[in-house]
């Protein structure tokens, strides 16, 4: 069975590369990936279906993301330059895929991670739930949770940032 981190890879690779559509088989998992290059700004849209031995399936449609802003002032300005220095240095936790994001494991339990939190690459930071599978998201960094970007039970885009982490 492929690990959500292998699938995040796949992604990646076929949206970076000139190939539109990828497909893989292994021990009865199966991954096709067909990419949309005709949308309207020209960025490509990764489609992904993921079959496993079960006969679940998941679909992402992972949508570029388009923000827009006013011109800050002066004073903000100053600010978001110092903000912007300080997110140099901090690795983002991006989701893998669109789902809601759940910071424990059953809302009767603590959150994974806090702000101060120590983690290191393999400790799951929170859980994307997408098409009723519970996806555990992993650090990929060893360092500390500097700011956590999402609520509890908030519904979360492809490569949206979930957490900043100071990398160790």
């Amino acid at each position: 069975m492929l690990k959500i981190q292998e699938i995040r890879e796949i992604i990646k690779l076929v949206d970076n590369s000139s190939v539109d559509e990828f497909s893989y088989e292994h021990e009865g998992s199966k991954i096709e990936l067909k990419k949309n290059t005709g949308s309207a700004h020209g960025a490509g849209i990764v489609q992904a279906e993921v079959s496993q031995p079960a006969q679940q399936a998941v679909q992402q449609a992972p949508a570029p993301v388009q923000t827009e802003a006013a011109a800050p002032a002066p004073a903000e300005e100053k600010k978001s330059e110092a903000a912007s220095a300080d997110d140099a240095n901090l690795h983002k936790i991006t989701s893998p895929m669109v789902g809601t994001f759940y910071a424990s494991s059953s809302p009767d339990s603590d959150a994974y991670v806090k702000v101060g939190s120590k983690v290191d690459d393999s400790s799951v930071v929170c859980i994307v739930e997408a098409m009723k599978l519970f996806n555990e998201i992993e650090a990929e960094v060893k360092g500390e949770i500097v700011e956590i970007l999402v609520k509890d039970g908030q519904l979360v885009e492809y490569g949206q940032p979930l957490f900043l982490v100071k990398p160790e």
